[in-house]
């Protein structure tokens, strides 16, 4: 049996781990596009804090790791598949047969269509090819602007303020984190964020970037000019799917996937940030670019690709599962974080401590907690991502949540313990 896994990030990699424990005799191969050793795109900003050299970007440290495996390396960029063929076309013209497919071909960072965007001081942090540019001008006292303040986004803020830079954040949505916090929530981190020394601009866009010298004009829609040594793009990512035209493989934002991670095609399966899967609470196809989902669902598609009687393995649907360090301000949402409208049997809590930046937002469905959000909370926190993710029924808990949410934690043992 010949495995191919086109992407090797941490899904394929796992993908790839996966599949060689349980058939020692399989042939496995990881095509990467890529001249790197698989790595990690979040521990770039600690290779540009200087916190760790490129080989601690790498997901396993021991250079002979998938040699040992006997997980085959190919450095190519997957141009098409033909599928009935059953083959995957390389762009420096190789053909990989194969006989189960894994597309783990995760996400590209979005490119603004905006004048001045391909200046050479503008860089996405997305490949160890952009950290590099960038580390050469986030030296200390250099102006920085910084496209986007989504997760990714708040992320590489953290590793530029390390570095020193004079730092701007213009972020077009309302507030911070806007996919990821309530509005309550993404403001406090504005607050804290600008506390410490970062200029934040919401609700505003970069309409333009001009040179000037070796600098640059960067023009606001809030009628602002800033200067600037170096602009992030950090505007968001999308699926890596354009190369799937013409393969009969469903796509939609994403790689349409069933519960077992298989794709229209039988034989090809797809995990990661390039799948569109059955969201946890809507049933519905979503795209959920995080990494824990990633793992789970390349341990899934690798466990069906073996093809195993019994039962097949399947996705139980992808959670918004996120935790973010923002300049030592720890955040956390989890689920439908969002909430749902009362006439679906929504209701919710919310508990704000401005002066402390605390906060803490509980989000029901009947009486089952859907969603949290959470800031300056880190005892206990993954309690509330056990009571939602194992829909926990609440019962009389849901009341003393409501006038307590604080109490999360006593809830988990309380409820989890009668649901036994």
């Amino acid at each position: 049996m010949k495995h191919v896994i086109i992407g090797n990030g941490p899904a394929g990699v796992i993908a790839a781990e996966t599949l060689r424990r349980a058939d020692p005799a399989a042939e496995v191969v990881l095509v990467g596009d890529e001249n790197e050793p698989p790595y990690s795109r979040m521990a770039i900003p600690y290779l540009l804090t200087g916190n760790i050299a490129e080989a601690g970007t790498y997901l396993r440290k021991d250079v002979n790791h998938y040699a040992c495996l006997g997980i085959h390396l190919v450095h190519a960029r997957a141009e098409r598949i033909d599928s009935a063929a059953r083959e995957v076309l390389l762009a420096d013209g190789e053909r990989l047969a194969f006989d189960r497919l894994l597309i783990a071909s995760g996400s590209h960072p979005v490119r603004p269509p905006i004048p001045g965007i391909d200046l050479p001081g503008v860089h996405p942090c997305w490949t160890l090819a952009d950290a590099r540019q960038i580390a050469a001008r986030a030296k200390p006292g250099a102006r920085v602007v910084q496209l986007g303040a989504g997760f990714i986004g708040c992320i590489i803020l953290q590793a530029l303020a390390d570095c020193g830079v004079k730092l701007t954040v213009v972020e077009m949505g309302d507030r911070m984190v806007p996919r990821m916090m309530t509005a309550t929530a993404g403001d406090l981190i504005r607050q804290w964020v600008e506390k410490k020394g970062v200029k934040v601009h919401v609700n505003t866009k970069v309409e333009a970037i001009s040179a000037a010298g070796e600098a640059m004009k960067v023009k606001l829609s809030n009628g602002e000019t800033l200067d600037a040594e170096l602009l992030i793009s950090a505007a968001g990512v999308r699926p890596n799917i354009a190369f799937l035209a013409g393969s009969g493989i469903k796509v939609n934002q994403g790689i349409l996937v069933d519960a077992q991670m298989q794709t229209s095609v039988a034989g090809i399966y797809a995990a990661g940030d390039a799948t569109e899967t059955t969201g946890f609470h809507s049933g519905q196809p979503e795209l959920n670019a995080i990494q824990p989902n990633a793992a789970d669902q390349a341990r899934i598609a690798a466990l069906n690709m073996l093809g195993q009687p019994g039962t097949p393995v399947a996705t139980q649907g992808s959670l918004a599962i996120n935790v973010l360090d923002t300049l030592g301000l720890i955040s956390t949402s989890f689920g439908h974080w969002q909430g749902v409208a009362s006439a679906d049997g929504g209701e919710g809590v919310e508990l704000v401590d401005q002066a402390g930046f605390r906060y803490l937002s509980l989000q029901f469905q009947q009486d089952v907690l859907i969603g949290a959000t959470s800031i300056g909370w880190t005892d206990h926190v993954g309690a509330l991502r056990g009571l939602i993710q194992g829909r926990v029924r609440l019962g009389s808990w849901k009341a003393r949540l409501l006038a307590d949410p604080t109490q999360f934690m006593a809830a988990y043992l309380g409820a989890s313990q009668k649901a036994a």
